[in-house]
Formats: structure tokens, sequence, C-alpha cells
């Protein structure tokens, strides 16, 4: 039986988000997915977003992807920070009320990793408990004191050896400075997008969420 994701909208900061949202049966948590760069169209339909959205489902889990402001039909317009991770806040208390009793598992591509990982400090710091925060290509750069990493929930970062848009370096030397344990794990011969690479990038995130 094919299992197809439904269309909805959540309330946010500047309106509403456009998401979309799958259940399974049985569910082992909800997995809630952070696009890429929306001022270079990156959107929750990004095939890397949709390579993970199709990975958590077929480890069991719930799936939320949804657009930021200004994306698709959200309402709004780009803040390319702050605003983006507010709305990342808004749709993780949705998903948080709608499933109470289910672990939550935050994932960001790109930008998204950006994203991901500042929403999973603020929800840390509001004493949320999460199971696991997985970066992809993380815009590392972006992240600075006003976006403060989770320091508890596991922490796993998936880089592409050859990424043309994310210094690879630059997420190696951040990883690095890290205090709090974490897994780095490096694609060779990848570039930004997983062209080519993506059943490899499944083929490290479906065991992660499967344990």
């Amino acid at each position: 039986m094919l299992i197809r994701e439904t269309p909805l909208f959540i309330d946010g900061p500047c309106g509403q988000l456009e998401a979309l949202q799958l259940e399974v049966a049985e569910p082992r948590g909800v997995v809630l997915i952070c696009h890429p760069n929306p001022v270079q169209g990156g959107t929750m339909l990004n095939k890397v977003v949709s390579t993970l959205q199709r990975t958590a489902r077929d480890a069991g889990y719930n799936t939320l992807r949804f657009n930021y402001r200004g994306v698709g039909q959200s309402a709004g317009s780009h803040d390319m920070g702050a605003g983006e991770v507010a709305d990342a806040e808004a749709v993780a208390a949705w998903v948080r009320t709608s499933y109470p009793e289910l672990p939550l598992v935050l994932m960001g591509f790109s930008f998204g990793g950006f994203v991901a990982a500042s929403l999973a400090g603020r929800l840390e710091s509001q004493g949320a408990t999460l199971q696991q925060l997985f970066m992809i290509a993380p815009a590392v750069m972006r992240l600075n004191d006003d976006f403060p990493l989770p320091q508890v929930c596991p922490l796993i970062v998936i880089q592409p050896d050859t990424d043309e848009v994310v210094d690879p370096q630059l997420v190696y030397e951040w990883s690095d400075s890290l205090s709090r344990p974490h897994e780095l794990l490096k694609v060779a011969e990848c570039g930004h997008f997983f062209h080519g690479k993506l059943t490899d990038l499944k083929d490290l995130v479906l065991p992660r969420l499967s344990n």
C-alpha cells in the first residue's frame, strides 16, 4: 500500500506555513526536516530533503517537512536567520502537541542544518528531550552564540567531501572544535546536493534511525 504525504498548514509567526505530513502505522517517533536556503531555491521538495523523508518513513517514523516563510504557499518573506528558526519552532510545537507521546528527531540540510541545530538548542533550553539531531552538509558558518547548539541529544553530522557550497574543511574544523560528543560522517567523492550519492546518504541515516 502506497503511503502519501498529506498537505496541511501550520500557524507560524508570520502566518500559515505550508507543510507535508506523513503518518505510519505504529510510529517509533516523529522526524521534522528543515530545508535548504530559500534564497537559492531551497524548498521542502528538495531532493535531499525528500530522501531524508523517505528514509525516516522506511525506518518507521511519522514525518513532517515544511516551507519557511516566503517559500511556496507559506506566508511572510525571507529572514535568512532567526525568522526561519522561529518558523521551525512553531512547527515543532505543533508536532509535539500532535504527538506528545512520540520521540522527536530533527534533521536539516545545508541552511536547514543551521535551522535544525538552532531549533534543537532552543528546545533543549526549554526542557525538551530530543531523540537525535542530523545535520547534513550544514551551514555551520551561520552558527554563533545567538544560536547555541543542543548539548544533550545525540548529534550526527554528515558532510560531503567535495562539497562546492559549504566548505568541507570549515565543517571539519567546526566539528573538531566541539566539546560535546558527536559523530562526523564524511561522504567521499560527493558534492553538496548528493548527486548520484542519495543512496549513500540513506545508507548512513537509516541504521542510525533504526537503532
